[in-house]
């Protein structure tokens, strides 16, 4: 099969176009088509390397950690799916590499695809999705009625993340530039902070979340809009401490991190607020909660440009370019 791989980390590592095995497929697996990718930030983590503390891979890597496409095998133990259905779903973090004309997938981590949604729609969802998903539900526990700035909202996981927290009840506010003004605000921001020309730690307080999704000294300054005893989950900041433990990571990454993470740590004891750091996990029953919401017309994708299977290198490109309003997504099989 035609795969997109690396064949070693680095900024300027080419995307090569590779002649790979299709993947074996085990007793619980699935083994589907691709038919659409979107990249998100992590791709571009993971191709320079910067994801290695906590992911090992083997080269040469096929990139990408979402997708859509139709299921052609099943395992012996499968019985879930069968060949025909259309599917969507996240990899686990072991098995990614969804820039491909073929995956091999746990059962339980895909669900029944949107059936309002094209394939490329589809493909923009997984990993955002359950990444927000995870945020709002399992960490924040996002309550009716309460406030929750959303970093950088016209953003892959900011546009989505503003429609479910908005769903749930909360008052949102966000931050985004000029052009991504009416995005977010049709999308149902409440308080729209332009980052440009506002401080969004001068304007904001007593807010019961933050959603961080840039790091540095943006998940620093958060810390200055949160009430006693708020929350801030972040997906781009550094793993903490409580994070190592519970990951299982060991007492020597604990400590690193402990060190690496010190400063939030500080920020969180003065500020008498929680810090979390999300790393997401798979979960087919979670997409298919996100798929009902979607069919129903709570919930809908936002792509800003879709880019063909050959040209999957200048799409990473964009992403990082930073200037993207909602997913970039690529097309691997046409239809």
């Amino acid at each position: 099969m035609k795969a997109m791989t690396i064949e070693k980390y680095g900024k300027n590592v080419p995307l090569l176009l590779t002649e790979m095995p299709v993947p074996h497929v085990g007793e619980q697996d699935v083994l589907v088509e691709i038919y659409a990718a979107s990249l998100n930030p992590i791709d571009i983590k993971i191709k320079e390397g910067k994801a290695k503390f906590l992911l090992h891979y083997e080269f040469p890597l096929i990139v990408g950690n979402d997708f859509s496409g139709v299921v052609v095998k099943v395992g012996e133990k499968v019985k879930t799916y069968k060949p025909g259905d259309e599917v969507y779903g996240r990899p686990r973090k072991n098995r990614i590499g969804t820039l491909a004309e073929y995956i091999a997938v746990h059962e339980e981590d895909i669900s029944l695809k949107p059936r309002n949604l094209s394939f490329e729609q589809a493909a923009s969802i997984p990993l955002v999705g359950l990444t927000t998903y995870q945020a709002f539900y399992d960490i924040l526990n996002l309550q009716k009625g309460q406030k929750i700035l959303i970093h950088a909202g016209s953003g892959g996981v900011g546009t989505f993340a503003i429609q479910l927290a908005k769903q749930m009840g909360a008052y949102v506010a966000t931050t985004a530039s000029e052009k991504g003004y009416d995005l977010v605000k049709s999308l149902g921001a409440d308080r729209i902070i332009n980052y440009r020309e506002e401080k969004f730690e001068e304007l904001l307080w007593g807010y019961d979340a933050v959603y961080d999704t840039l790091g540095g000294e943006v998940l620093e300054k958060s810390f200055r809009v949160l009430k006693p005893n708020g929350r801030i989950v972040s997906i781009s900041g550094w793993p903490n401490a409580r994070f190592g433990k519970e990951a299982q990571l060991g007492w020597i990454k604990t400590f690193l991190l402990s060190m690496v993470s010190r400063k939030i740590t500080s920020l969180e004891k003065k500020s008498h607020t929680r810090y979390d750091f999300l790393f997401m996990k798979p979960s087919g029953a979670q997409l298919q909660l996100i798929r009902e919401w979607i069919e129903a017309g709570h919930l809908q994708p936002v792509i800003d440009k879709v880019f063909e299977f050959k040209d999957a290198a200048q799409a990473l490109q964009y992403l990082e370019g930073g200037s993207a309003k909602g997913k970039v997504v690529v097309t691997v099989k046409e239809l």
